[in-house]
C-alpha cells in the first residue's frame, strides 16, 4: 500500500470516528433536555449534521445509539465526581458541582427508568456508582462493625442523593451555596453521630 493511500484511509477513519462521536454527543445532549419519547432519529441527525441513514448505518437503532450515549456520560461522570477520601467538605463541593451540571439530566433519566430498558440499566448503574462513591469518599469515617457501617452508608447515600439536591435547590429554591451548606450539615450530623456511637 502506498503512502498516499494509507494517509487517505487514516484520514477517512479519523473522520468516521469524529462523525460517530458527534452523533453520540448529539444524542446525549437531546436526552439531557427532553424525554426519550420526544426524540427522533431525525432530531439527532439534524443536530449532528448528518443524515438519518448515517445514524442507522453506524448504530443500527435508536436504542443502540441512546445506550452508547449514556455509556459516554457515565465515563464523564466518574471523572467529574473524583474527590479526596476523608475530606467531607471537599467531596460535597465536588458533588454539588456535579449536580449543578448534571442534576437535571439525572432527574430526567430517573423519571423514565421504568419506561425504557436502557435508561433503567443506566439508572441502576448510577445508583451503584453513587453508593460506591459514598463508601470510598467516607471510608476513613465508616465504623468497622458491619451493621453500623451499612446503616451509615445508607444514610450518607440519602444525604448526598440527587433528590436531596433537588429538594434543596429546586423545590426550596436555595442558592448553590445554601444547598452545599445544608448537605454538609446533614453529612456532618451523620458522621458526628457515628463517632459518638462508636465511643459509647
Amino acid at each position: 500500500m502506498n503512502t498516499k493511500r494509507a494517509y487517505t484511509m487514516t484520514a477517512r477513519a479519523e473522520a468516521a470516528e469524529e462523525t460517530r462521536k458527534r452523533i453520540v454527543r448529539s444524542a446525549f445532549e437531546l436526552q439531557a433536555a427532553r424525554l426519550t419519547t420526544e426524540i427522533s432519529l431525525e432530531d439527532v441527525a439534524a443536530r449532528a449534521g448528518v443524515s438519518v441513514q448515517t445514524v442507522l448505518r453506524r448504530f443500527g437503532s435508536k436504542a443502540n445509539l441512546f445506550e452508547e450515549s449514556l455509556q459516554l456520560v457515565n465515563s464523564e461522570i466518574a471523572e467529574e465526581r473524583r474527590a479526596p477520601a476523608g475530606d467531607a467538605a471537599a467531596a460535597i463541593k465536588v458533588l454539588v458541582d456535579h449536580y449543578e451540571k448534571r442534576g437535571e439530566f439525572a432527574l430526567l433519566m430517573l423519571a423514565q427508568e421504568r419506561a425504557f430498558e436502557h435508561v433503567r440499566r443506566m439508572s441502576e448503574a448510577g445508583k451503584r456508582t453513587h453508593r460506591a462513591w459514598v463508601t470510598e469518599v467516607f471510608e476513613p469515617c465508616l465504623p468497622h462493625d458491619a451493621e453500623r457501617r451499612e446503616e451509615l452508608v445508607d444514610l450518607l447515600v440519602v444525604a448526598t442523593d440527587v433528590y436531596t439536591w433537588k429538594l434543596l435547590r429546586r423545590d426550596r429554591g436555595h442558592s448553590r451555596a445554601q444547598t452545599e451548606h445544608r448537605i454538609n450539615a446533614l453529612v456532618s450530623a451523620l458522621l458526628t453521630d457515628a463517632t459518638t456511637r462508636k465511643d459509647t
